[in-house]
Formats: C-alpha cells, sequence, structure tokens
C-alpha cells in the first residue's frame, strides 16, 4: 500500500478492521516479504545468540562490559525481532494498542496481558481505587512493621486468610518479594531446599540467598522429590528442609500433585510451600486456585501468590497457620520489613478483587474465561498447533527455535496479535515458546483470528528461515 509505514519505523501502525469480532472469514494475507532482505538479516546476528551467552560478564569495568548485550538488542530492534519492553495504551483489555520498544504502534488483540478475570478495569475496582486514592492518599509511607499498613491492608489480611482458610497473612509490596522474603527469612545456611526445576525465578533465587544446599527436582517427578527428600534424612536429621513447587506452572500451564508432596514432605519432616500467583483467583472452586482444585485448602503449610494476575494490583501474600512464622518473616523477610507497604490503593484494589472473585460475578467470569481459554487451546489444535500443559489462563505454544520464534513474534505483531515470545532466561535454550495469556473479556472470535494468525506465521516464518539458510554465505 502507497506510503505505508514499515516495522521499525517509530511511525509504524497496523490495524485489522472489525479486529473487536475476528475477521469475516479464515483467509489470512501475512506479509509476502517479497522485498524483504533475508541476506540482512541472516547476517546481522538478530536471529542468533541468547542472552544466556551474555549472562556471566567478564572484564575489569563493571559497566562497559555490559554494552555487548545492548548492542545484540539494538541489532534485533533494527530488524523488528526484539520482544521486551513493549507499552500499552490505556488498560489491559481484549483489544488493546501497543508500542514496541522502536516506537511501532498496532493495534490488535491482547493475548500479552496477564488480567486474567478481567478485573482491572472493572467498574468496582476503579471506584474502590478513586475511594482508597481520597480517604488516604496515594502512597503507604512506610514499612508494614512500621507504620505503613492502613485498615484496608489489614482488611486485605483477613480477606485473604478466609479466602485461603489459612489463619494469618504476610503482606508483600510485590509478589518477587513474598517468594524471596519468605524463603530467604525462614531457611538457614545449613538447611535444605527442594525445588521443582521449573519454579519461579523469585522462589530459586530466595532459595540461592539462603543456603547452598540445593536439589533441584525433575519436573513435577514426585518420587524424585521422595528420593531426595530421603536421601537428606539418611545424612542430616538435624536441619529443616523446604520443598518448593507451584500451584500453576506459569511457562508450561501444568500443576503438580499437591496432596501427594504434602504427605511426602510429612513423611520426612520437611516443609511445603506452594506458589499460587498464576491459578488463585482465577480457577478452582470459589477462586480458590489448585489448591481448592486439589481438595487441599488449609491443608498446606505455606502458600504464597502474587496479585499481579487476579487482582490487578501489584504485591504478594504468604499464609501460614502459625502466628510465629507470621511475627518471624515480617522482622526476618527483608522485602516485608525494608519496603514501604502495599499503597493503600493497591490493597483496596486486591480486596475488592477479592470480593468480586468470591461471588457469583466472579464465577461467572471464570466461566467467560474457561470458555476462552478452550476455545483457543481448540482453535489452535484445530489449526495444527500443540498447546502444553492443561487448560488454564495460560496457552503456551512451543515453537522451540529461537530463531522461528523470533520471526513469529515479529509476524503475528504485524497482524495485530499480540503475545508474548518467550525464550531464555525465561524458559531453557532450544524450548522458546509464545506465551499466550486468555482474559475474561476476550472471545471465541479473537481466539479463532489469533489461531489463525499464528498457524500462518509459524508456516512463513519456516520458509523464511530456510530463504536466509539459503542466501548465508557456505
Amino acid at each position: 500500500m502507497e506510503g505505508e509505514k514499515k516495522m521499525g519505523d517509530p511511525h509504524f501502525a497496523v490495524t485489522y478492521p472489525n479486529t473487536d469480532t475476528g475477521p469475516e472469514n479464515e483467509n489470512i494475507f501475512l506479509s509476502a516479504f517479497s522485498e524483504f532482505d533475508y541476506e540482512g538479516l541472516a547476517r546481522s546476528g538478530a536471529l542468533s545468540g541468547s542472552t544466556a551467552q551474555f549472562s556471566l560478564l567478564a572484564g575489569p569495568h563493571l559497566l562497559k562490559r555490559t554494552e555487548p548485550l545492548n548492542q545484540w538488542r539494538e541489532t534485533r530492534g533494527k530488524h523488528g525481532v526484539w520482544q521486551y519492553s513493549r507499552s500499552l495504551e490505556g488498560p489491559p483489555h481484549a483489544i488493546a494498542t501497543i508500542h514496541d520498544e522502536k516506537g511501532a504502534k498496532a493495534r490488535g488483540i491482547n493475548f500479552a496481558s496477564q488480567d486474567y478475570l478481567s478485573l482491572a478495569s472493572h467498574p468496582a475496582i476503579v471506584e474502590a481505587a478513586t475511594r482508597a486514592l481520597r480517604d488516604y492518599g496515594p502512597h503507604s509511607a512506610g514499612s508494614a512493621v512500621l507504620l505503613g499498613n492502613t485498615r484496608l491492608s489489614l482488611a486485605l489480611e483477613e480477606a485473604l486468610a478466609d479466602l485461603l482458610q489459612m489463619e494469618h497473612i504476610v503482606l508483600f509490596p510485590t509478589g518477587w518479594g513474598a517468594g524471596f522474603g519468605a524463603i530467604s527469612a525462614l531457611v538457614r545456611p545449613d538447611d535444605h531446599v527442594v525445588i521443582d526445576q521449573l519454579a519461579h525465578a523469585s522462589l530459586k533465587q530466595g532459595a540461592a540467598a539462603a543456603t547452598q544446599n540445593i536439589c533441584t527436582t525433575r519436573h513435577l517427578d514426585i518420587e524424585h522429590v521422595r528420593q531426595v527428600l530421603k536421601d537428606i534424612r539418611v545424612r542430616d536429621a538435624q536441619h529443616g528442609i523446604l520443598v518448593i513447587t507451584e500451584g500453576l506452572f506459569s511457562m508450561d500451564s501444568d500443576m503438580p500433585d499437591i496432596p501427594k508432596l504434602q504427605s511426602i514432605c510429612r513423611e520426612h519432616d520437611a516443609i511445603l510451600l506452594v506458589d499460587v500467583a498464576h491459578d488463585l483467583g482465577a480457577m478452582g472452586p470459589g477462586g480458590t486456585g489448585c489448591i481448592g482444585m486439589q481438595k487441599m485448602l488449609g491443608e498446606v503449610d505455606l502458600v504464597m501468590g502474587a496479585f499481579s494476575k487476579s487482582f490487578a494490583s501489584n504485591g504478594g501474600f504468604l499464609a501460614t497457620h502459625s502466628e510465629a512464622v507470621k511475627q518471624y518473616i515480617k522482622l526476618f523477610g527483608g522485602p516485608h520489613m525494608f519496603s514501604n507497604a502495599l499503597s493503600p490503593l493497591q490493597a483496596a484494589v486486591v480486596l475488592e478483587c477479592v470480593n468480586i472473585i468470591r461471588s457469583a460475578e466472579g464465577e461467572e467470569l471464570r466461566a467467560d474465561l474457561t470458555r476462552n481459554v478452550r476455545a483457543l487451546r481448540n482453535e489452535l489444535a484445530s489449526a495444527g498447533i500443540s498447546c502444553l500443559g492443561e487448560p488454564s489462563p495460560i496457552v503456551p505454544v512451543l515453537i522451540g527455535s529461537e530463531k522461528i520464534s523470533r520471526l513469529v513474534g515479529r509476524l503475528i505483531f504485524e497482524q495485530s496479535v499480540f503475545a508474548n515470545q518467550v525464550e531464555f532466561p525465561g524458559v531453557p535454550i532450544g524450548a522458546s515458546r509464545l506465551r499466550m495469556q486468555v482474559m475474561a473479556n476476550h472471545n471465541v472470535q479473537q481466539a479463532k483470528r489469533a489461531a489463525a494468525v499464528i498457524r500462518e506465521a509459524i508456516g512463513q516464518a519456516r520458509n523464511m528461515l530456510k530463504i536466509m539458510d539459503a542466501a548465508s554465505p557456505k
């Protein structure tokens, strides 16, 4: 089209007519790239390498040695295959306008935000935030250990305790801080951590900060956990063991057998911590997540989570039955002790989200979310694309090759479908994927459109790579 802006142009814009409902038919015409500089992209290095090659920096100057990574980032951005640091215009709706780091703009179907129940723009949530701003101002102005608490944050503790059927809650300013802070507070250098190999980085880094006695177990392998605990207790009956898993793994959309894990932990005098960041609120009876689905409410030693998925806010928590544990973590969980508490706005928003999640409206939102998840997975399957894991708000589309994955990310962006293209360090090298994040206010037509675009993008990316391989000097 005459005057059409290209990817990387700061004024580039792409829209799809009737995006709210999807195309009139299933004929998706992706860019032909007849004038595409295949050889230039192949020579640039934008499709090669991984952030892993920059993870262990060398050289005497702490600042200058970061420059090679930035040069690589700029090269990828120039060729439209740098997927990070995008920004939203407006709320995280199912139809959204976004900008990439270079300023390229697009409006289309948003499967890249994690507002699972679409509560971020719910009128009751906006009203709760407005009321809190009026009554308390925007700032907690102190650590929760000092004077950072409000009536709202105390009410939130009670509401979460009731939702999880746990007696005590410790709030943190971020979900990351909850995982890191709880682990680093409870685990001492002579203790042991047994952690699933796919556990979140906050959990791994919390463990690494606490002890060198860390055993990483095969993903969801209960018998491996059992054997590791047995081996530890044979040689060490004096020190503590913390077993760490997630309720819903955020890159694979699968779940552990929580009753078995808890039973094994009790057999070996170990403590189980389950991170429910992605499932609490969005899944399970009454929004109780995977723990509720597995009938383990109130039965897990420690439960932690984040408010950044279904609760329309930042922040996190740890739940325990022990008042002693609560008080200990308040004093020794660094992100709780030495960070400002949740703002009044955040506490009010999360509290109102809990109320909605537990209501009849919450059940309707979860039903809408489930419908959309199944629609997307079914449409992808019909397009010959396999999804990892079980139905959940996360729909992972495994691609494998980083080169193909980066091209797919660019192509779907140009067709107004937004999804997070994930590679190392989010997933292992060679396991790159699209992580589709589904929301209650998506619809079936949007799922159909996205699946068709992704199907065509994967096919075209493979063809493009063949052309580039042929164009590369031997």
